[in-house]
């Protein structure tokens, strides 16, 4: 569940927004609804990975994948698609951490309510 409303909300929202919206939903999915650590972070990584590898494709292949060239000729690599696989780890493991911290937030803060 937490899978598909990150990647669904993702592909919305940052046609309209930065990149880094990720952060922000994935920390509030993971905060309202993640069941366990591991959801809270293998989730949010899986649905942006895939999300943006095939944004990334969908872009790239019909113009012979000209700016991942260009991109990665500055990087100093011979490889569009390291630049791709690079991008979209980047963007998973951020969403990843966001995703953990939300649940750990929400744990903090029922924590602390329990306790006072």
């Amino acid at each position: 569940m937490v899978f598909i409303i990150i990647i669904i909300i993702s592909f919305l929202l940052q046609m309209v927004l930065p990149w880094w919206i990720i952060v922000i939903i994935s920390f509030v999915t993971c905060g309202l609804i993640g069941k366990t650590g591991k959801i809270a972070l293998w989730a949010p990584f899986f649905a942006i990975l895939l999300l943006w590898t095939s944004m990334a494709l969908f872009k790239s292949l019909p113009n012979n994948n000209l700016l991942a060239l260009r991109v990665a000729e500055m990087f100093g690599v011979q490889a569009w698609w390291l630049i791709l696989a690079l991008t979209a780890l980047l963007g998973a493991f951020t969403a990843a951490v966001s995703g953990y911290c939300g649940y750990h937030f929400r744990k903090a803060v029922l924590v602390a309510k329990i306790k006072s």
